[in-house]
């Protein structure tokens, strides 16, 4: 039985899209151009669905109110119109649709047949006409108000900070000091042990893998795994159900408010790492819980007339970000998630497919322009993750201020040089120094470049040198899966050993290749539970590892608990001496007046780099001197920063290397901050003199 709307007026012509609570009841709006006839579908605590058309039509939005709800209401659409999928028309009445502005999303997708549009298993083209309504989530309507309080952001300068990526549910599911109802949760991240933990360990600013609510893929869920990472999305403004500890129909949004607030009192950070280049549809075989039955032909980008999908994602679809109402999705949801929800930024999963126009990649197409022009986004922190599979997909360098990327060009040069390669030391400098070379000519400054040497897609730390292959099989896909080239050694045993000096080397290792991250010119970005040596065993894809080889192990007898303290040592360093984050490219001129570079680069014998040098592929050791009256920084009295002097030191061959300390002008004498080998002592050291340095160690020496 329908109930009629009553009709309100908005002053822009339109209600918001979505469903807008108003005190006495709620007023839906869907955009649907070309459906026929929309129904909002209503759900009571016994599931039982009241339909209700909406008749008012106007710029394409479906609308109207009705009187007597409030949150917590179930709702979901029905849209009736055309299906013809040679043409990319896949309308569907029999199918409850998910408000692409939903706020809240509660339930879960079942494995029936009847999710899908067309008849499953067969030709995508005949239609299926069976009620999903029973096996698909449902969205919710949810209050909006919560008290805030003066949420003091941190606002953390660009070159102060220090990314942690985290995974919500993986972060506390074997935290002693979490409840274990809260472990999992939004809440549990919020827990004063896990901020204390963060504060303590130095980072300012926290990457949470998407928490954009999400489903798990059927082929997952019939090998009895499921999508953990959450690069599966269903609803861009809805925190995932899943991770919320007090309820799914609403009490999430709060939840996930009450998680950055905390975090804000804390002075950290929220990142989100948002999935806008498809959606959990998959391709033309795939269920319709959404988009496809509301309007597939702007929504996704179709070929072969509109039957196929065009993946550029690797999922079986690509959302359609060449589109003027998809675009306003996206930005929506952003404002969205930086007004409503308090974040401070997002990195972009597959980022220049949001760039592109009919084909190619386009850094002056709609999206870009639309958030540099965008009062809200263009002030928060945006990070790219600058490639995805399509052609001329590759676009490290490419994207404009004020965007920041995710540096693979780091990754690569700093595990290799690390593990011994052959290319000598050339490409570590230009990575050591912000990678000028990638982002100096569009205008940008070092914290364009995020470094980073793991990331939740490849090995752990740990594992980087502890394997030479990847070991996937509890993936279900016969170790197919998952990069081959990981750039990664293991010191002559495969996996775990108990042979001390291996377990020795293996330490020293991965304290070198933290040296490197933490104190190189850019932004450092440090995966959760490197710090703590965890291991995924060899996994270095483990998307689907909702289990204890993704879950942080906060145990100290699985662990190397003894990294923390070189990372708590490393980041003090840098937050202390302004010299470790310039805000500005190193020029590398020789300063009259004190005789010395802003950056000096060392080979062993103490001498600066010649060409030779530079071009010696056998080099395995690097010396790079950063000047205390160089730090680019300028103080509010508007007088120059100067920090003291530092002299770090790279090797990452297999023997022994005796460095001469490089003299004046550079120095006098130097002090150990820092050795990684733990053998050098702390006696200050005559410049001239010779520092035995043993295989794979990073020094930082104080200038005197």
């Amino acid at each position: 039985m329908s109930t009629p709307f009553q009709t309100q007026w908005w002053p822009d012509g339109g209600p918001p899209r979505g469903a807008t609570y108003d005190g006495s009841g709620v007023t839906f709006a869907l955009w649907a151009p070309m459906a026929e006839r929309v129904e909002v579908c209503l759900f009571d605590d016994h599931s039982t669905e009241r339909r209700v058309p909406l008749t008012d039509l106007l710029f394409g939005v479906w609308s109207g109110r009705v009187p007597g709800l409030h949150p917590g209401q179930r709702y979901g659409y029905r849209v009736h119109g055309p299906w013809d999928p040679y043409t990319g028309h896949r309308f569907n009445g029999a199918k409850l649709l998910v408000d692409p502005y939903a706020r809240a999303i509660t339930g879960e997708a079942d494995d029936h047949a009847a999710v899908f549009g067309h008849v499953a298993g067969g030709d995508d083209t005949v239609r299926d006409d069976r009620d999903s309504a029973p096996y698909v989530p449902r969205s919710v309507v949810v209050d909006p108000t919560f008290d805030w309080g003066e949420d003091p952001r941190p606002y953390v300068p660009w070159s102060d900070t220090v990314l942690y990526e985290l995974h919500v549910r993986g972060a506390t599911m074997r935290h002693p000091d979490v409840p274990p109802e809260l472990r999992g949760t939004y809440a549990g991240l919020a827990h004063p042990a896990v901020l204390g933990y963060l504060r303590d360990l130095g980072v300012t600013t926290v990457e949470l893998l998407p928490v954009h609510h999400f489903v798990s893929e059927f082929v997952l869920r019939g090998r009895g795994l499921s999508n953990y990472w959450g690069y599966n999305t269903l609803g861009f403004f809805a925190p995932h159900a899943g991770y919320a500890s007090t309820g799914t129909e609403g009490q999430q949004v709060a939840e996930f408010k009450r998680m950055v607030k905390a975090m804000h009192e804390a002075g950290l950070e929220v990142v989100l790492d948002v999935v806008y280049n498809h959606t959990a549809e998959q391709n033309e075989f795939g269920p319709t819980y959404s988009f496809r039955g509301i309007h597939n032909i702007a929504y996704y980008r179709l070929d072969g007339g509109g039957r196929r999908y065009r993946d550029l994602s690797g999922t079986g679809n690509t959302l359609n970000a060449r589109h003027p109402d998809v675009v306003r999705l996206v930005l929506d949801s952003l404002r969205y998630w930086v007004q409503e929800m308090h974040v401070d930024g997002f990195r972009f999963d597959l980022a220049p497919i949001l760039t592109r126009g009919v084909g190619d990649v386009d850094m002056a197409g709609a999206f870009l322009a639309a958030v540099g022009q965008d009062p809200v986004l263009s002030r928060v922190k945006l990070i790219a993750e600058p490639w995805d599979l399509g052609f001329d997909g590759y676009q490290v360098g490419g994207f404009p201020a004020p965007w920041s990327e995710w540096n693979d060009r780091f990754r690569d040069a700093v595990r290799e040089f690390w593990a011994g390669s052959a290319d000598g030391v050339r490409d570590l400098a230009s990575r050591l120094s912000g990678s000028s070379d990638l982002y100096r000519r569009s205008g940008r400054r070092p914290f364009a470049s995020i470094n980073y040497v793991t990331a939740h897609d490849g090995f752990t730390l740990r594992d980087l040198v502890s394997y030479v292959s990847k070991h996937n099989e509890a993936n279900g896909e016969a170790n197919d899966d998952g990069h081959n080239d990981n750039r990664s050694v293991n010191f002559g045993v495969e996996g775990e050993t108990d042979d001390p000096e291996i377990v020795k080397l293996r330490l020293r290792q991965v304290r070198g290749l933290l040296t490197t991250l933490l104190l190189a010119t850019g932004v450092p970005m440090l995966m959760a539970g490197d710090e703590s040596g965890r291991t995924q065993h060899g996994n270095n894809n483990a998307y689907c590892q909702d289990n204890e080889i993704s879950w942080l192990d906060w145990s100290e007898e699985q662990t190397w608990p003894q990294l923390r303290d070189t990372v708590r040592d490393l980041l003090r360093i840098r937050r202390e001496h302004p010299v470790f984050r310039r805000p500005h490219f190193f020029h590398g001129r020789l300063d009259p007046a004190g005789g010395r570079r802003d950056v000096g680069w060392f080979a062993p014998w103490g001498e600066e780099m010649d060409d030779d040098a530079w071009h010696d592929s056998s080099l395995r050791t690097l010396g790079m001197f950063l000047a205390g009256e160089h730090t680019a920084r300028t103080a509010p009295s508007g007088e120059p920063v100067r920090d003291d002097s530092f002299l770090l030191w790279l090797h990452g061959g297999d023997a022994p290397v005796d460095v001469t300390l490089p003299g004046p002008p550079w120095a006098m004498a130097y002090t150990v901050a820092l050795d990684t080998s733990e053998c050098l002592g702390s006696d200050q050291v005559a410049a001239g003199e010779h520092l035995l340095l043993p295989p794979h160690t990073a020094v930082v020496l104080r200038a005197v």
